[in-house]
């Protein structure tokens, strides 16, 4: 009977151990955005072609990371092998995970469907050893705006800091939502460079970068909403643990910050005193009306110039008209612009300039323009009016030799007298030369022209060719562009010698760019354990290795350790050998 039993256990596992499973579990259903989510994919068999659904609304911050258990109980063997990848939620709403698949045995399984909700960030216990909690304490990302009462198409500028704490480190970051600003003229002003620079924050001392500048100008009253920036930052922050020489370990942990929406309050400009004819014109500004020339004849033209110089708003309104005596005929003016942004708002100045044909000759008058504006200093509006300006028409020599009378000659006679006169300003003389009496038939001119097409043609196509192959080559024209990157900055490296974050950030550009052209790899994938895996791949020597890592980790550590030119020369001649001696090595 025993042995009956027996028997009929091992038939029933063997049955048990024959059925595959293969399923998807999550470490919660419903998580806040700012928590971090485990699914793990697990089967009681082995398999191959494991294939991980796409996370499109969430970023892998985790993983995928393979355990496998393979045990024997009482003559049962049980197995189980798990993928486990951890993601961080992009957004908030209701997500559906889709299916895993992998094949075992020759057949394909799938896991079901996962469905997450995603809420607003929630409050975390505040665990002091927490890297997230350290990190959410030591970064910061401000906007910081000039003005939040301004008037309308008054400038403002908005300044997007990080603050970091001087005991953690930011390894990279990505923009993940820009700020929008729907209701401003806005215009970015670039940023050269992420120098850091010393500041505080709330009182307490930190370092920063400026990552973005932008002057706006509020085209609407009453309040309007900037939209936040907000970035995903990965941030190392000391542990508990120490090296041997007493100093902390680094954990790396990713950080969503934002800079959170501001409200701005735009005020209306004063009715009071605001001139008839304003077209919206705010700053400070110059205004002149001119003209090329005081004196011309009837034949010539000449133009006439409105122009505004000055601080303000100076794309955002149109100039006043130009009035002329009717005998002058003038054409459709033509705008010429020419304006900086800067910080403080744009600077320049816009003209429209117009020509003009007098007919008859005479002394003709420009009458004067009135520009009005309204005036930040005195919170007021002033008129500028133009000086009034006299042109001289003298009778050119067609004038003074024009028949008397209203009869035209025989010639013109049917030709209408009002468009003799329109065109008449602009008439020239020809000078006519004889033509080559020589034949033209079979002269070597005669066979360049002929025979020239035959041969510049196929120089044409092979032309076209290699520039559309070299255009489809998007992987060689990568690799090229991050070698002349490499380059340059290596360059602006060896120039900044002495200058210490502005040498060590060129050199950690270079040995950046280096990379991504020998190793084909992302931004986002630059650190050192990513570094050491593909150089590993490529057979690099370990002693190569390991002082290229170690000259990026002399570029991450300068920043905050005084160095002499000494040293920067010392780390610019290893850089310089070290991509000399990997070149060599990494076909």
């Amino acid at each position: 009977m025993k042995i009956k039993v027996l028997i009929f256990t091992f038939f029933l596992s063997g049955l048990l151990f024959g059925q595959v499973s293969f399923n998807a579990k999550i470490s919660k259903k419903q998580l806040g955005i700012n928590e971090r989510l485990r699914i793990d994919f697990t089967m009681n068999k082995d398999g191959d072609e494991f294939e991980p659904p796409e996370f499109k609304d969430f970023n892998v911050v985790g993983g995928p990371s393979q355990s496998i258990n393979n045990s024997w109980v009482n003559g049962v063997r049980s197995f189980s092998k798990t993928y486990s990848y951890f993601l961080a939620p992009k957004k908030r709403g209701r997500f559906t995970i889709g299916q895993a698949t992998i094949e075992i045995d020759g057949e394909v399984y799938k896991t079901l469907p996962v469905k997450i909700t995603v809420s607003t960030a929630i409050e975390k216990p505040k665990d002091p050893n927490d890297p997230n909690y350290i990190a959410s304490k030591k970064i910061h990302l401000v906007a910081e705006v000039s003005n939040s009462k301004p008037y309308l198409n008054e400038a403002i500028t908005v300044v997007y800091k990080l603050y970091i704490s001087q005991d953690v480190g930011v390894r990279s970051s990505r923009e993940i939502d820009k700020p929008r600003y729907s209701d401003f003229w806005s215009q970015n002003i670039d940023v050269e460079g992420l120098g850091v620079k010393q500041g505080s924050y709330k009182g307490e001392s930190y370092l920063y970068v400026v990552l973005k500048k932008t002057v706006l100008y509020p085209q609407k009253t009453g309040k309007l909403k900037i939209e936040p920036l907000s970035l995903d930052v990965t941030v190392e922050v000391p542990s508990n643990r120490r090296d041997v020489f007493g100093r902390s370990y680094m954990n790396t942990v990713n950080r969503k910050v934002s800079a959170g929406s501001r409200t701005i309050n735009v005020k209306s400009l004063p009715e009071k005193g605001k001139p008839e004819g304003f077209s919206g014109a705010v700053g400070s500004f110059d205004f002149k009306l001119s003209s090329n020339k005081k004196e011309l004849k009837t034949s010539e033209a000449f133009e006439v110039n409105l122009e505004v110089s000055g601080n303000g708003n100076l794309k955002l309104f149109k100039l006043p008209a130009l009035v002329l005596p009717s005998a002058l005929e003038v054409y459709e003016p033509e705008h010429n612009e020419k304006v900086r942004t800067l910080m403080s708002g744009m600077k320049g100045r816009v003209a429209d300039s117009y020509t003009v044909v007098p007919n008859e000759p005479g002394n003709y008058p420009i009458p004067s323009v009135s520009f009005s504006y309204f005036d930040l200093k005195s919170k007021s509006y002033k008129t500028l009016i133009s000086e009034r300006l006299i042109i001289a028409v003298d009778a050119g020599a067609e004038q003074r030799n024009k028949p008397k009378g209203n009869k035209l000659n025989k010639e013109n006679k049917n030709t209408n007298a009002a468009d003799v006169k329109q065109f008449q300003p602009f008439r020239t003389t020809a000078s006519f030369k004889p033509i080559n009496s020589k034949l033209f038939f079979r002269s070597l001119s005669f066979w360049v022209l002929i025979l020239g097409p035959f041969v510049l043609i196929p120089i044409i196509i092979f032309f076209i060719r290699s520039r559309n192959e070299k255009k489809l080559d998007v992987a060689g024209n990568k690799i090229r562009k991050t070698k002349k990157l490499a380059r340059k900055y290596l360059g602006e490296a060896k120039n900044s010698l002495g200058q210490k974050d502005q040498f060590y950030i060129a050199l950690e550009r270079a040995l950046h760019n280096y990379l991504k052209s020998k190793l084909n790899i992302e931004t986002g994938d630059f650190n050192k354990d990513k570094v050491r895996e593909l150089l590993n791949k490529k057979n690099v020597g370990l002693a190569d290795l390991e002082s290229f890592v170690s000259v990026l980790t002399a570029c991450e550590i300068a920043r905050y350790t005084p160095l002499s030119s000494v040293d920067m020369k010392n780390d610019f001649e290893r850089a310089a050998q070290i991509i000399t001696k990997l070149d060599k090595q990494i076909k």
